[in-house]
């Protein structure tokens, strides 16, 4: 189960569920995958609702990858993700929350 307190979010993909959670380092390769801004534009992105499915899928490996999972971005475009498309982008969205929500 992921703890919120901590930036986690749980993403099921094909029926099991990984923690997530974007790490610096994982926050790196979102950075370098994405191309296009920064951080905070991506944030932006989603406060508008202008997100894009690449963005989701980036962050949904970023979050995954600095939980633990040694998948690529190939490997998540045939997966079955627990929500389709919407859970995704929930997951995504809760990621981005939680890793810029200080923890008192």
């Amino acid at each position: 189960m992921a703890n919120p307190h901590a930036g986690e979010v749980t993403l099921t993909l094909n029926g099991t569920a990984y923690p997530c959670k974007l790490t610096l380092g994982a926050l790196a390769e979102l950075e370098a995958e994405l191309q296009t801004g920064t951080l905070i534009d991506l944030i932006d992105r989603f406060d508008t609702g202008a997100f894009s499915s690449r963005d989701v899928l980036a962050l949904c490996v970023a979050g995954l990858r600095g939980g633990g999972w040694r998948g690529t971005s190939a490997d998540l475009l045939t997966a079955d993700i627990a929500g389709g498309p919407v859970g995704a982008a929930q997951a995504a969205a809760l990621l981005l929350a939680r890793a810029f929500t200080p923890v008192a």
